[in-house]
């Protein structure tokens, strides 16, 4: 191959298709738990979180609800990958063995934001969240119907693997994906860029910059308890009764259960078989759809 403008567009062309190709193959859920918020600055408060808007009766004034309270904040942070394609091989017609190469640096792109936000979430039992409380915690600070501060939990503890039951019909979901500048292919393949005119190799990559963090803590609950009827209960009851301050019943209503592998049969069992032991009605089959993450294994 003559090294000349036209055929390394034709190179790049195919490199980028390649690269198209591996990113639609890529099998996405995250969007189930997440919420994806634009953003135009390195850093973004959501001191907000604080306050849960419920509408009221109006009786008197209105009452503001202070969106600027507490100081929760998500710091994007820079994502890249780069391959290099040595001049030679150019020159040999040697780039068919660099195809699947960028098939797969498009798949890892697709990929990216599942790794980061279901891994926000598992980690969700030693991770703060907007009230300086773990997301998955025993005693997150509300008021009670008199004002008075109380401990509220949305998690039972647990040493085994973790599972969470999700109320994911609200626009704010569970996770919060902070994205100032998604993916995007670059080259570097000038006979002038400093990456050939210095080593000899064409270079080609993708960068981006965003960060996950979480939402409201009362939409999800976090177990590391045996999924069992018992526990799937706990967790309905906590989530369904769940309240604001002042004792304002939140509405919450769960209708996501998300498991890692290890937990497939047990979620199975749990709330998509009809029967129980071949004889009892399973009185909690269709009560949240099942989802099998392979990011929680």
């Amino acid at each position: 191959m003559i090294i000349n403008a036209e055929n390394l567009a034709a190179v790049r062309t195919g490199f980028n298709t390649a690269y198209n190709s591996g990113l639609g193959s890529a099998v996405s859920s995250y969007g189930r738990v997440t919420t994806t918020v634009p953003s135009s600055t390195k850093k973004q408060s959501y001191g907000w979180l604080g306050k849960f808007p419920k509408v009221r009766e109006w009786i008197g004034g209105r009452v503001v609800h202070n969106m600027s309270q507490g100081d929760y904040t998500i710091k994007e942070k820079p994502w890249e990958m780069t391959i290099s394609v040595d001049r030679d091989d150019l020159e040999t017609d040697n780039i068919g063995i660099y195809a699947p190469m960028f098939q797969e640096m498009g798949q890892s792109a697709g990929e990216a934001w599942d790794e980061l936000c279901w891994a926000m979430l598992k980690a969700g039992f030693a991770n703060l969240c907007y009230d300086g409380q773990f997301y998955f915690d025993t005693d997150h600070p509300v008021l009670d119907e008199t004002g008075q501060m109380i401990s509220v939990a949305n998690t039972d503890g647990g040493t085994g693997p973790a599972w969470f039951l999700l109320d994911v019909r609200r626009p704010l979901k569970p996770i919060i994906l902070q994205k100032r500048k998604d993916f995007k292919f670059v080259a570097k393949d000038k006979e002038t860029d400093d990456n050939v005119f210095d080593n000899n190799e064409f270079v080609y990559g993708y960068d981006a910059r965003a960060n996950a963090g979480y939402g409201f803590w009362q939409i999800a609950w976090g177990s590391k308890q045996q999924l069992d009827e018992d526990h799937y209960e706990t967790a309905r009851a906590a989530l369904t009764g769940m309240k604001g301050d002042y004792g304002k019943p939140l509405g919450i209503l769960p209708n996501l259960l998300v498991v890692p592998p290890s937990l497939e049969g047990a979620g199975k069992r749990l709330v998509q078989s009809r029967v129980v032991d071949g004889v009892e009605t399973n009185i909690w089959a269709g009560t949240a759809e099942l989802l099998v993450c392979p990011w929680l294994a």
